[in-house]
């Protein structure tokens, strides 16, 4: 039995208790021998060697566990934890918040999943009546999140928040409503690839006219600058699955024809 564990310790405002590495994994619930690997990788070293020869770990160690746990909880592979933390000028407090803002997305994700199973429980019983387009609603399909993540990784995390209001401002249409506004982009399609057909340049009044629709219809779900208006213009030219429904929805071509006319309206009006 290890006597130097007979009382836990008090962390609270005493900055500069020490701890030995039993202690540590009980304050902290990690195991003694993964606190030893990350020692031996030099991910989370001890700060000080008592007289006793004993390694002790400090205020900042903890803190730095604590970050190490943070990034494993939001799934990151240990080598990139490593990376992150021993980069010069890691700053613990930014680490924090760029935690924060990603556990307030998967709280809002969890929270539509809790509503939806409530929904479907309710419906099954018979006590309330659940639309068809209502069941999948939080679960996002793997094309659907990989359309999301490339936008998130080229505009920040900023694009979450409008992605999220996005999925607000279509949650109570019905069939019709989606009806409606596909029927309206159908339109636009035919229109701006019969102006290519012709010739139109990108920045004519007719070809503007057809774009200033299309950021319309945009905007039923959220509403992009300048930067994201075109980039979303160039995530419809790189990505396969855009260039073949722009292939599918109007002709060969329609998909650069019309990025090209997205970027000059983001100038122009944006």
């Amino acid at each position: 039995m290890d006597n130097r564990r007979a009382e836990r310790p008090k962390i609270g405002r005493e900055r500069t208790a020490t701890y030995t590495v039993k202690q540590v994994a009980d304050l902290s619930g990690v195991s003694v021998r993964t606190l030893h690997y990350y020692d031996e990788i030099g991910l989370l070293r001890p700060g000080a060697t008592g007289e006793n020869g004993y390694r002790y770990y400090g205020r900042d160690e903890l803190l730095l566990l604590q970050q190490i746990l943070f990034f494993r909880e939001l799934k990151f592979p240990l080598e990139e934890v490593r990376r992150i933390m021993s980069a010069p000028g890691f700053d613990k407090v930014a680490a924090l918040r760029a935690h924060r803002r990603k556990l307030e997305i998967e709280a809002r994700k969890y929270r539509r999943l809790v509503e939806t199973i409530d929904k479907t429980i309710a419906d099954l019983n018979g006590e309330t009546e659940m639309k068809d387009e209502e069941l999948y609603y939080g679960l996002d399909s793997p094309k659907q999140k990989g359309y999301e993540d490339w936008l998130v990784d080229r505009y920040g995390g900023n694009m979450r928040a409008k992605i999220d209001e996005s999925r607000r401002k279509v949650k109570n249409w019905t069939k019709d409503d989606f009806a409606r506004s596909s029927a309206g982009m159908e339109e636009v399609h035919k229109g701006l690839f019969a102006a290519m057909q012709r010739g139109e340049p990108v920045d004519s009044s007719e070809v503007q006219g057809y774009v200033a629709r299309h950021f319309a219809w945009i905007t039923q779900f959220w509403t992009p600058n300048r930067e994201s208006y075109t980039g979303l213009g160039q995530l419809y030219v790189e990505h396969p699955d855009f260039r073949k429904f722009y292939d599918q929805a109007g002709g060969e071509g329609l998909v650069d024809y019309l990025a090209d006319a997205m970027r000059v309206y983001a100038e122009r009006n944006l």
